[in-house]
């Protein structure tokens, strides 16, 4: 087995596999849209904004020695000496100031046949079925062919998706999101009904959590508008230096008609300071209520602690 240096290693992280494989592998690179590239032999594996993934694996990393390891099979020396190697004989240059871009094109998983692993997993999660069957309905949801992973979608106010995170539905806890997604436009349901109100959840699980809960305590789970983040919303340490998420900015600009705020972020120390951030930035004309889930750690833990509740009593 070759030895390689700290310092070898360190400079060998440093380089994306882009750059790697624009100078030292070009026919392999091949050219998907826009900013977004494939390879010649994978072609399910994906590179943009400076990291790779390869979704038909569920893997991906950021520099070309994550690809060389976890893609070519190369042991870490052999893949540290391939970079190394290949920059001593061809140094990259210095890439040119990038023209700004288009805009991102969403690259959605294929679906699967059915949705029944997805539906199946929800459930046990506690998520009414009737509530699944609409997201499913309305396109919001469905099962990946690759993987079987729940496939969350974000819509922007014409109906266009824009953004798409996954969920494992099998015991692995998998969590990312899709090539392309556009923060702005996490995943969401509207009111049955014009309404004025807004629930905001860190995830789309306690997004359909809530809803089970007030179906189960004989409410229209549909009197209000729901929105889910992009994941965990991390303000600075300095809060009027933050902004609020982009899901929630781009919401209230798309639907000007809200003026009252339900957060049922997380019950811990990150999701009590996002919400306390997001009350001190928004403007005094939205009335921000903070209603965090009454049992457990977030809305998904106050479902199934409701439903163990009831079915002990059932017993």
């Amino acid at each position: 087995m070759p030895y390689v240096t700290p310092e070898e290693i360190d400079r060998a992280k440093q380089m994306d596999l882009l750059t790697y494989l624009h100078y030292y592998e070009p026919r392999e690179l091949v050219r998907f849209s826009g900013n977004v590239y494939t390879t010649r032999t994978h072609d399910s594996l994906k590179i943009s904004n400076g990291k790779w993934c390869w979704w038909s694996r569920n893997i991906g990393g950021r520099s070309a020695l994550d690809y060389l390891i976890k893609v070519r099979g190369m042991s870490l020396p052999e893949a540290v000496l391939q970079i190394d190697g290949q920059a001593a004989i061809t140094p990259p240059a210095r890439p040119k100031a990038q023209e700004p871009s288009g805009p991102k094109r969403l690259l959605l998983p294929e679906k699967n046949e059915n949705n029944d692993r997805t539906i199946a997993y929800l459930m046990v999660r506690g998520i009414h079925r009737e509530i699944i069957d609409y997201c499913i309905q309305t396109k919001r949801l469905y099962e990946s062919r690759d993987y079987h992973n729940a496939v969350f979608i974000g819509f922007d106010q014409y109906g266009v998706p824009k953004y798409a995170t996954l969920r494992g539905t099998f015991g692995n806890r998998f969590m990312g999101e899709v090539n392309g997604s556009d923060k702005h436009f996490s995943f969401s349901i509207p009111a049955r009904n014009e309404c004025s109100k807004l629930h905001l959840f860190e995830s789309a699980i306690d997004l359909l959590s809530y809803g089970t809960l007030e179906m189960l305590s004989g409410r229209d789970w549909r009197q209000g508008n729901y929105l889910s983040l992009a994941g965990i919303y991390m303000p600075k340490k300095i809060i009027e230096e933050s902004t609020p998420p982009a899901a929630l900015i781009q919401y209230l600009k798309d639907f000007p008609q809200i003026d009252s705020i339900d957060l049922h972020l997380d019950n811990d120390t990150p999701g009590l300071l996002a919400a306390k951030t997001i009350r001190t930035l928004l403007p005094s004309t939205y009335a921000v209520s903070d209603e965090p889930p009454k049992r457990g750690k977030d809305m998904n833990d106050c479902l199934k602690m409701v439903l163990a509740q009831r079915r002990g009593k059932e017993r």
